[in-house]
């Protein structure tokens, strides 16, 4: 491909239009590959709602006042990406795949902050009282409240586009959940993302549009 996933993922990050006949980073999926690896930059779906996981610059009015995550319609927004790292102490190395039961980090490419939960008992989703779900941190401050454990349906082994998955709240035992309730004061219909302990149909995720990069191959 004339376009390199290096420069398809500086265009995500800042923001900018891609080049006039360069591929869109759905179809960089498509064509170079369906395995999620580290360093990859997703965009996760929740299952029942077509909504993505969305976090911007703005904090939750109650609970920790931490940076708020959503679920969002808007499938072109790209306060929606992810970047998929491993934990801090891993030896993984981008490019390698993800299988069933690692614990990983999703970090937020605008604002660098990591999708996060935590056990303060006033930390509470706003809409339904579940376990609040925020982001926090930045690129040298991360902790264990930022790990999630991946939970792979079914019989695969490792992670996949178009999978569906459930993601763990390590320190919580919260899985990542979402529903139709939504928002009255904030714009686009957004929607109630929080944990809760019991596995449902609406804490499945797929990793939908995205950079994907190709598998390391060093191994």
């Amino acid at each position: 491909m004339a376009f390199s996933f290096f420069a398809l993922a500086v265009f995500l990050y800042f923001g900018l239009e891609l080049p006039e006949g360069s591929p869109s980073p759905a179809a960089a999926a498509v064509e170079e590959g369906v395995e999620i690896t580290y360093g990859s930059v997703i965009k996760l779906m929740h299952e029942k709602t077509k909504f993505r996981l969305h976090s911007h610059d703005v904090p939750y009015g109650s609970g920790s006042g931490q940076q708020s995550v959503t679920g969002f319609a808007n499938v072109d927004d790209s306060n929606s990406y992810w970047i998929v790292k491993s934990q801090p102490d891993s030896s993984a190395k981008q490019g390698d795949i993800i299988p069933h039961g690692t614990i990983i980090r999703l970090q937020h490419m605008r604002t660098r902050k990591w999708l996060h939960s935590h056990l303060h008992a006033c930390s509470i989703a706003p809409i339904t009282g579940n376990l609040e779900v925020s982001c926090f941190g930045g690129d040298d401050s991360s902790d264990t409240g930022d790990f999630w454990r991946l939970e792979i349906e079914g019989n695969g082994k490792t992670w996949r586009q178009d999978q569906r998955t459930r993601l763990r709240h390590v320190d919580t035992g919260g899985y990542l959940h979402s529903h139709d309730k939504k928002y009255t004061r904030i714009a686009g219909g957004q929607q109630e993302v929080c944990g809760v302990r019991d596995k449902r149909p609406d804490n499945v995720w797929l990793a939908a549009e995205g950079v994907f990069l190709p598998v390391n191959s060093s191994k």
